[in-house]
């Protein structure tokens, strides 16, 4: 599998956990736990959601090879998910998966706020993203956490690679130990320091 299509599984699949969230839960906040930049205040879910919205939404302008500012550095700012949280998402994602199946160059150069790379490692950055994020949100909201086998295989073979690499940075907490023969999923998870329990 190429990265533009585990990014297709992994949007999917984060956009099915967002389907899930009852009325009830957008307000909630993130339990301290939950993986997000550090700063004092928690989130609430429908604000984690509006990120992945806005992450979403400039994907097809920055796999088309447009600068941030080519594409309006404004055009996605505030609440993207409006009146029909779930179906506002569900269309962004739409347009953000269109875009990654009709990628023609996995060398493009995509200009991203923190630095210009390759196509293929714009993806690969984003598909450990949202596929944790869908694990995390399911546990949170109490939905099912399973994800796809093709999508865990994928993320897997993408991340563990460079797992200690991103754990130096910061970008995982120290490992959870899983046994060897674990699914699949419970060691991606423990590789990226979650319980999977």
């Amino acid at each position: 599998m190429n990265e533009a299509e585990v990014f297709v599984l992994a949007d999917r699949a984060l956009n099915r956990v967002v389907a899930q969230i009852r009325d009830d839960q957008w307000d909630m906040e993130v339990p301290p736990n939950f993986a997000r930049r550090q700063t004092d205040r928690r989130p609430t879910l429908r604000e984690i959601i509006n990120y992945h919205a806005y992450d979403d939404a400039w994907v097809p302008d920055m796999l088309a090879g447009k600068t941030m500012a080519e594409a309006g550095m404004d055009n996605f700012k505030g609440d993207l998910l409006a009146g029909d949280p779930k179906g506002n998402f569900e269309a962004i994602v739409d347009k953000a998966t269109a875009a990654a199946e009709g990628l023609d160059d996995f060398e493009r150069t995509v200009h991203c706020s923190f630095g210009d790379f390759p196509a293929r490692e714009y993806l690969w950055q984003a598909n450990g993203f949202r596929t944790l994020r869908a694990h995390d949100i399911a546990r949170m909201i109490g939905a099912d956490p399973r994800l796809p086998e093709e999508l865990v295989q994928g993320v897997w073979d993408e991340i563990r690679p460079r797992a200690e690499e991103f754990r130096a940075i910061g970008v995982f907490g120290p490992a959870v130990p899983v046994p060897e023969d674990a699914p699949l999923q419970d060691r991606l998870v423990g590789l990226t320091g979650r319980d999977p329990k």
